[in-house]
């Protein structure tokens, strides 16, 4: 199954090490290249030989240790991989990855890899619960770090609590799931809007919206297992950040609209599932405004229009855009559709029961230029999204056939 994947599997000072030869030679035994980085601390816990003999392959440890004259070893490594997996991770590594700081073999690896990385953890189950080491897994989350959950048991210090390493079955499981899971998206580029846009009225107020960012988020999470390269712009969210995407946080429409153009030209497909403010207000104010009169008179100034602005800029990217409307839907989703030059438009009725804002499911109408494709009865957000991006991925596939 993992035939011609090469797998670089860092491995860190803990005593869950024992278990890193295990999963060394489960992935081996796939068929996959494994490429061993040890750090000086796992050493000591388990002989780089047990490595070596498993993997056939030399193991890396010393940065400075170059075998190969031909090439720099921690960025050919880096190149090769296919997939970065670290299991132990103790929250030393953790912190160093998310931090940027590169002062050994697997921590500079970390830096000049581009492939998918895995974390694995292992440590204290109050290292574990401690806010730095929350901090640093909620950071490298948000940068598209997928995490493969510590067990809860017996730990190695006597306390029994959550931090035990998954065990070399469940991680190889994991690995073999990325790999074989169909990748309709496969070297996509696809950016994703989330959230409701924030509009100051002065440092304490400020305009916004319902919008949880659950809808943009679960689009987002599909589009990755679908094999593309996600990022996402989230705007003010309450829902759960998906793991194995990239986030650019963003407050107003205009910041929006600024991050999205940033990342325009090298995207394939926009999916704007974000409920952006349609008016901001004429003035901001610097300071509180004190409460004074019995009224207050709020004037409003239109935000631009992101998708219509795509709209206007596209080339080859494919845009998708979303209509959240009260009444006469159809209507509106087709007249939104034409004037943003969007290729699909989704509806959804936010009036509806289990429609809408907030809600972990969606009812949803799907249109492109000749009128509605497919009527979605109340589906999660998830089966939505990936029911979304198929019809996505045909139409693409379709425009890369028509033009070969």
């Amino acid at each position: 199954m993992l035939k011609g994947k090469t797998i670089v599997l860092g491995v860190t000072g803990g005593i869950a090490c024992y278990k890193a030869a295990a999963l060394c030679s489960k992935l081996t035994q796939a068929g996959a290249d494994v490429r061993v980085i040890m750090t000086v601390s796992a050493t000591k816990f388990v002989a780089p030989l047990t490595f070596q003999t498993l993997s056939r392959h030399d193991v890396a440890i010393d940065t400075f240790d170059e075998k190969d004259a031909s090439v720099v070893s921690h960025i050919n490594l880096a190149d090769s991989a296919d997939l970065v997996v670290i299991a132990p991770a103790t929250a030393n590594i953790i912190a160093k990855l998310a931090h940027g700081i590169a002062d050994d073999m697997l921590s500079t690896t970390l830096l000049a890899t581009e492939a998918p990385i895995f974390i694995a953890p292992a440590m204290n189950v109050h290292m574990y619960a401690h806010p730095a080491v929350a901090d640093n897994m909620r950071l490298l989350r948000e940068r598209g770090v997928q995490f493969i959950e510590p067990g809860v048991g017996q730990l190695a210090c006597g306390y029994v609590g959550k931090g035990r390493l998954a065990e070399p079955e469940e991680i190889a499981a994991e690995i073999e799931r990325f790999f074989d899971a169909p990748k309709p998206l496969a070297g996509k580029k696809v950016l994703v809007t989330a959230g409701g846009t924030v509009e100051r009225i002065d440092p304490v107020r400020y305009i916004t919206n319902d919008s949880s960012g659950k809808m943009g988020f679960a689009i987002a999470e599909e589009a990755k297992e679908m094999g593309a390269h996600v990022t996402v712009v989230a705007a003010n969210t309450s829902a759960a950040v998906p793991a194995g995407v990239g986030v650019v946080r963003v407050e107003s429409t205009q910041n929006m609209l600024d991050a999205v153009l940033a990342r325009f030209a090298e995207t394939d497909i926009v999916i704007k599932a974000a409920a952006p403010a349609d008016y901001r207000p004429a003035h901001r104010s610097e300071q509180k405004i004190k409460k004074k009169d019995e009224t207050m008179t709020l004037e409003l100034v239109k935000n631009p229009d992101i998708i219509e602005t795509l709209g206007k800029l596209k080339t080859n990217q494919f845009t998708i855009g979303f209509a959240a409307e009260t009444n006469d839907g159809e209507r509106y989703a087709m007249e939104k559709l034409n004037k943003k030059n969007c290729d699909l438009l989704v509806l959804n009725d936010v009036t509806m029961a289990g429609a809408g804002f907030g809600t972990d499911t969606n009812i949803v109408k799907i249109f492109d230029a000749g009128g509605l494709v497919v009527s979605l009865p109340q589906l999660s957000k998830r089966e939505v999204a990936r029911r979304l991006l198929e019809i996505a991925a045909e139409r693409l596939e379709g425009r890369g056939g028509s033009e070969a």
